[in-house]
This record gives structure tokens, sequence and C-alpha cells, in this order.
């Protein structure tokens, strides 16, 4: 039985359940591009998945994003998404973060960084749908 709910911020409410107290939170999920921030870099990006797809290195970005836009199916699915996703690239992720990753990635951060999506894991999906799907499953 629940005796009371006090929120501390949009994030973060004890819930007081008789004697008992316990934190919820949102789960946080740090999405790392293994591309490198900066409008020439997105240049040179763009170029390579067009010239040379089968060689482009990071598989996050070819199932979230077209050549030139956001997937529609993955935009619609990040801004109605009840998770706090955030979105980097990997030497804006560097810069916040300590660790050795492997990029692309999806990391969780609950007190502490831990893997979400493996990079392996990443580069053998091909489809947003996929991706939007194993995130449901696993953010359970």
């Amino acid at each position: 039985m629940v005796v009371g709910l006090q929120c501390i911020n949009i994030n973060m409410c004890i819930i007081r359940i008789s004697a008992n107290v316990r934190l919820l939170t949102t789960m946080k999920l740090l999405f790392i591009y293994n591309a490198n921030s900066g409008k020439l870099n997105t240049l040179f990006d763009i170029g390579h998945k067009i010239i040379s797809p089968e060689s482009y290195e990071c598989n996050l970005c070819q199932i979230t994003h077209g050549n030139f836009k956001e997937r529609n199916v993955w935009k619609k699915f990040r801004e109605t998404s009840d998770l706090d996703l955030t979105f980097l690239h990997k030497d804006e992720f560097e810069k916040q973060y300590e660790g050795e990753y492997s990029y692309p990635i999806v990391l969780k951060l609950n007190g502490e960084l831990s893997v979400f999506i493996s990079t392996q894991k990443l580069n053998e999906i091909s489809k947003p749908e996929a991706l939007i799907e194993l995130i449901q499953e696993r953010a359970i």
C-alpha cells in the first residue's frame, strides 16, 4: 500500500511503502555514434555513406539516419519515448565520460555506465524498427 509519493525532480520520485523507501529513476540511455562532431566531419560522413556505404563504420548512423536526414520511424520513436535518450558523437562522449569502449554503442547511465547494446549487436541490426524493438525489450 502506497502511503506517499514525493518527487525530488522530474526524473526521481520517492515512494513510501509502509516503512520501506524505494528510489525510482528514469533510465538514461547514451547513444554514441562512431563519428566525430562538427560540420566538416558531417560532410565527410555523408560523402562516405553515399560513395562507399559498405565500408562506413557507424552502423548506428546507418540505422537512425539516411544520407541527409533522420529516418522518420526513428524520429517518431525518439520524440515519443518515455526513456531519457541522449545522443553523442564519440569525441563529445570522450570529453564527458571515462572508459574504453568500441563505437557505436548504447550505454545505460544509472549512477555508472554499463553496456545496454554492444557494438557487435548494433552491427547485426539493419533497420530502425529492429533497434526500437530491442530497446523496448531491454528497457523493461
